[in-house]
């Protein structure tokens, strides 16, 4: 046979393979499914055709959760699918509870360390203190190892009843503690005191089932105390529960007064109204907002507004006007779907518009302007729009400051400084006795020398003229967060440097 017959041979033979192996790959079977424009049946279809065709085995689990996630992200920014460990978690601090040991800790290098005791729980009975460094849970090290945050939380929670070995350093002392697990309630108000004879303040840091009576036991405090007005500091609160935004306005609203409205393709318009039974209607009240009041924040401060009870200071809210509503399956997994927007009383919907860089709206706000200028805000790009704007402070940019902040050197600082001095500090429980023995306990000569040693950190003399009130007060709060006067001397410290509050103050 001719040498080119030969290659002619082998070429029809290479063809041939390679035709079937392209048939092999690509099948000659078409599946031809047949589905209508406004029904379910492809997701019906698309889960059938994986069980009878897919090549391997199917993790019907994973599979299901990730179809539920993408369903429910293609309608609307705040529908979500929850896996039952976020639901369990996302309940639990809306419920105003949960099972475990009952502390509150930072991890200001690799090693977590109590910030609290929450009064009443379980550590707190057993003697955890404040700056108790945390070592082992059971026979897990999780100290000096960069242990996650969240296995470190998963460690310590629990069923109630249950046990746990928690380890902890105390100085140079090494001390086991078996703790009982229980019920940990969880606190919507962060703080609540008087910041002048007759002026209040309380921040309050989500709307949860306990909102209610939590706010109600410290207003009314406040008032007994002489309070004549209460600022109420709603900035970074995201929402929970609609029903205790319109309890908290009713409080507030004489009887009638539109609080909100909510409206949906299968909801009919729904009014809340206010009964006339609030005990602070006579009570003058101004509002703190930001970027973070969200949802239930937004309830709140528009009916407050719209019925000119409050005066709103800060800067455009979030813009979260939609409501969701829970749904359960039996495998402890649930969804949240929007059913309604909601309406503040003059008929304003707060929610801002979708787009595709929605998760960096706020950060697009910055970018643009809005932050610093009053005159960049508007009101259909979502929101409530305050009524005295205060825009963010930019002057905080030298580098001393922004690389303590980088580094946490403030926080760490604290925690050092409490090893060393926790005994004095156990014993502070009056915000007059906490600033003077700061100033006699040297703070900032110590604080200077410790960025210097650990950070290798020193401030520039105009840096330090500009930045030092801010730093200095900064680290004295953190301080007196170890002291028995917990979150009250950190609030009470920050307002010093706050100028929301300092606008509403002076107004």
């Amino acid at each position: 046979m001719k040498k080119s017959s030969i290659l002619v041979a082998l070429l029809g033979v290479v063809i041939g393979l390679l035709i079937a192996v392209l048939v092999g790959l690509v099948g000659d079977r078409r599946h031809r499914l047949r589905v209508g424009s406004d029904d379910w049946r492809k997701i019906e279809l698309v889960l059938q055709s994986i069980d009878e065709n897919y090549v391997d085995s199917v993790d019907h689990e994973k599979v299901n959760n990730a179809m539920a996630a993408a369903a429910l992200s293609a309608l609307d920014p705040h529908s979500s699918y929850m896996p039952p460990q976020v639901l369990e978690e996302t309940e639990a601090d809306l419920l105003g509870n949960f099972d475990g040991i009952g502390i509150q800790f930072n991890v200001p290098n690799d090693t977590a360390v109590v910030i609290e005791a929450i009064p009443g729980g379980p550590s707190e009975k057993i003697g955890l203190q404040a700056g108790d460094r945390l070592i082992k849970v059971d026979s897990t090290v999780i100290a000096g190892v960069h242990f996650p945050q969240d296995s470190m939380v998963r460690r310590l929670k629990g069923v109630a009843g249950t046990k746990v070995l928690v380890t902890v350093k105390r100085g140079h002392e090494i001390i086991p503690f078996e703790i009982t697990r229980g019920k940990i309630p969880t606190y919507s108000v962060d703080a609540a005191f008087m910041v002048s004879d007759t002026t209040g303040y309380l921040r309050l840091s989500k709307f949860s089932r306990t909102t209610e009576v939590e706010f109600l036991q410290n207003t009314a405090e406040l008032v007994g105390q002489g309070m004549k007005e209460l600022i109420l500091d709603l900035r970074d609160n995201t929402g929970g529960y609609l029903d205790q935004a319109c309890r908290l306005s009713n409080f507030f609203l004489p009887r009638k007064a539109m609080i909100v409205y909510i409206e949906g393709r299968h909801r009919r318009r729904e009014e809340f109204r206010a009964d006339g039974r609030g005990p602070f209607q006579d009570l003058g009240v101004k509002i703190l907002v930001d970027e973070g009041s969200a949802s239930a924040s937004e309830i709140l401060s528009g009916a407050l507004q719209d019925n000119g009870r409050a005066r709103l200071y800060g800067r455009r809210t979030f813009g979260k006007g939609l409501v969701q509503e829970p749904f359960f399956f039996s495998d402890n997994s649930g969804m949240r779907i929007t059913v309604a927007r909601y309406y503040t009383p003059s008929g304003r919907c707060i929610q801002k518009p979708y787009s595709d860089d929605y998760d960096y709206e706020v950060l697009r706000r910055y970018e643009s302007g809005e932050m610093v200028h009053a005159d960049s805000m508007r009101i259909e790009k979502g929101g409530i729009l305050p009524d005295v704007f205060v825009p963010v402070d930019t002057t905080r940019a030298g580098q001393f400051y922004v690389a303590c902040n980088r580094k946490a050197t403030a926080m760490r600082f604290a925690s050092a400084f409490f090893d060393s001095h926790s005994h004095e500090l156990s014993q502070i429980d009056d915000y007059g006795s906490l600033l003077a023995w700061l100033d006699r306990a040297g703070l900032e000569r110590q604080f200077l020398a410790f960025a210097k040693a650990k950070d290798q950190l020193v401030p520039k003399p105009e840096e330090w003229v500009s930045d030092r009130q801010y730093i200095m007060t900064q680290v004295q709060a953190l301080v007196g967060r170890y002291s028995k006067l917990g979150d009250k001397a950190y609030y009470h410290l920050f307002l010093q440097i706050d100028p929301t509050f300092k606008a509403a103050m002076e107004e």
